[in-house]
């Protein structure tokens, strides 16, 4: 089957089309202002490229920042409405109390605090108050919200008061599209309920989003599925990548490290990608990113659910470089209006990519247009940039082992020969497409994160299995394929009945 994988950045769209684990042919393109433009100019491109009539394509899998970029620039996040359901516990903090007031303001929609949920044994903490939740449902109707999210305590053990609340929702208000916050976070109330409710923000954005990536693939002959990239490496289809937007956070740098782990061929490596804007530093763990265990912070809002352990420096091949002070780089960039702003195409702006021409470490443009630049200025900016590269890499060491390390992305000229804890740097063909590499051979996952109680540490064990591949089939993914890759299993002593918190996670390959 023939793939096209694209990805988003923030300066270029790349595409490339594959062949099993053939390169075909791959293209690098300004990203667009609309962002679906730009989509289709790289589908045209790289179909012409490869002379492939649209018939041939079997799978496009897209990775997009639109999501992130939303929280974090305030733009086209819709009011949600949120409904926490914990009294009389859990009252103290309201929804949305931990928000940047700017975010705050713009996202929060009605808010209704209710009495129900269980304890962290699994037992109920009070009766589900259902009067109260048709009315609240009701009020949410009336208020005109398009989208809700619902959180109850410690719902990750038992959420079936969640599914109660989202039945009556359903009723009452038909039309607002329902997150559920043990559908994505773990247990922590506050940081769950967070993530629940920038989903639900961002629900109405994802499906215009989507379809308009599903109209730029019709525009240009393509009948095949669309799949979207997820953020633990691996992609979802275009429905249900609609209902979760909050789990493509991060996926561009995701899919640079799988791409990375597919050109090198290294599982066990550190890669960094250096893009036009940006340089993220992650760890591959048998071929997949290492996850975060720790809050992770979007746009300022905390949150706890599935995300890569990354590190992300100010700085690319489009970075700004003080004329006057070399050490000055960063972490302004001209992003995707480097070819018409950087010195070596003409234009008025010293970026990192014409320190890299002068230094001779890359061949573009015209180096004319960068004589005049002093050597010394040259070489203590370019020690600056390596510093900058070898403290990202420092910092997402996890021991004292010398990894090698993968360099890719389209400013990947900039990573030095030699880096502190480093065995070798790996530079690789196809490197400044890695990322919409990372995205075509993508599989699909499914995972879960649960307390099992009552049972033999074999069939929790085998339930979390059987969990995580449901999951993974309503993603999209192959039956016949799917396949566990990580699991671990954690006694919880203070729990009655045998408790045993289950971790599972498993691939297979895409459905076609």
């Amino acid at each position: 089957m023939i793939r096209i994988g694209i990805d988003v950045g923030g300066t270029n769209t790349d595409a490339v089309a594959i062949h099993g684990s053939q390169v075909l042919h791959a293209v690098k393109t300004p990203t667009t202002a609309d962002i679906t433009s730009g989509i289709l100019a790289a589908l045209r491109a790289v179909l012409a490229g490869a002379a492939l009539a649209p018939a041939r394509i079997g799978a496009v899998m897209i990775g997009t920042t639109h999501f992130t970029n939303a929280v974090v620039q305030r733009r086209g996040l819709a009011p949600a409405a949120a409904i926490r359901i914990g009294l009389p516990a859990a009252a103290t903090l309201p929804p949305f109390i931990d928000w940047p007031p700017d975010l705050r303001d713009e996202v929060r929609g009605p808010v209704a605090m209710l009495r129900g949920g269980h304890e962290v044994d699994g037992r109920p903490l009070v009766p589900f108050d259902h009067a109260a939740m048709r009315a609240a449902a009701r009020e949410i109707a009336a208020s005109g919200v398009a989208a809700a999210g619902i959180c109850a305590v410690f719902s990750p053990l038992n959420a079936e008061i969640e599914q109660q609340a989202a039945a009556i929702l359903a009723e009452e208000a038909p039309g607002v599209a329902v997150t559920l916050s043990h559908e994505l976070g773990r247990i922590g109330l506050l940081a769950r309920e967070n993530v629940t409710l920038l989903n639900a923000a961002l629900a109405p954005l994802a499906h215009r989003t989507i379809a308009a990536f599903a109209a730029a693939l019709a525009a240009s002959g393509i009948a095949a599925p669309l799949y979207i990239t997820q953020n633990d490496g691996t992609v979802a289809t275009a429905a249900e990548a609609a209902a979760y937007p909050v789990r493509s956070f991060a996926s561009g740098p995701t899919n640079s490290l799988r791409g990375a782990a597919f050109l090198s061929g290294l599982s066990d490596a550190m890669v960094v990608d250096v893009g036009g804007t940006t340089t993220d530093v992650g760890s591959l763990v048998h071929g997949f990113p290492r996850e975060a265990n720790s809050v992770v912070e979007i746009g300022g809002v905390r949150t706890l659910f599935r995300m890569p352990d990354l590190v992300s420096v100010g700085l690319g091949g489009g970075t700004l470089v003080d004329p006057a002070n070399p050490h000055n780089i960063g972490p302004v960039s001209v992003g995707y209006r480097l070819p018409e702003r950087a010195r070596i195409f003409g234009g008025p702006d010293l970026t990192c990519t014409d320190i890299a021409v002068a230094a001779g470490l890359v061949s573009l443009g015209d180096p004319a247009q960068i004589a005049g630049l002093d050597r010394a200025f040259v070489a203590a900016a370019l020690a600056r940039i390596h510093a900058i590269i070898a403290d990202a890499v420092d910092r997402m060491r996890a021991d004292s082992r010398a990894l090698p390390l993968v360099a890719v992305g389209g400013g990947a000229f900039l990573v030095p020969e030699q880096l502190p804890g480093i065995s070798q740097v790996v530079r690789v063909e196809n490197q400044g497409v890695a990322n919409a590499l990372g995205a075509a051979i993508a599989q699909v996952s499914g995972e879960v994160d649960q307390v099992f109680q009552g049972m033999t540490r074999e069939n929790a064990m085998a339930s979390a299995r059987d969990i995580a591949t449901q999951r993974a089939i309503r993603a999209g993914a192959n039956p016949a394929s799917i396949a566990l890759v990580d699991q671990e299993d954690i006694p919880i002593a203070y729990l009655p009945g045998n408790s045993l918190r289950v971790r599972a996670r498993v691939v297979g390959d895409v459905a076609g």
